[in-house]
């Protein structure tokens, strides 16, 4: 079993992302839906016990932008984010998003 967390950064800002909406998908469909705390993580995505296979976190930037007052074009260069990766059999792994309504970026952390 694998666990995993991630962090969302507001580049503008250079901030955490507070209350970003969040989905995690896994090989049998939504596994896990939540929003980044005060700190833009969410600690409950942690406490999860994940299976070898592929994963897709998605993020809804576009509303938190809009929560922020951060002007947008219509419709929004970027709205929901996806990340694309795998889980081996064990381990941690961490996934954090860096975000700009224009631009982001993502890594394996650790």
């Amino acid at each position: 079993m694998s666990s995993l967390s991630t962090h969302v950064l507001n580049t503008v800002s250079g901030r955490p992302a507070a209350g970003v909406v969040f989905r995690l998908f896994g090989p049998q469909g939504l596994v896990f839906a939540g929003q980044t705390d005060a700190d833009g993580r969410c600690p409950a995505l942690r406490a999860l016990e994940l299976t070898a296979g592929a994963y897709r976190l998605e993020f809804e930037v576009a509303a938190y932008f809009c929560q922020q007052g951060t002007p947008l074009a219509e419709p929004p260069f970027l709205d929901v984010v996806p990340i694309h990766f795998g889980l081996g059999g064990s381990g941690h792994v961490h996934v954090p998003l860096l975000v700009a309504p224009y631009a982001y970026s993502t890594y394996r952390g650790s």
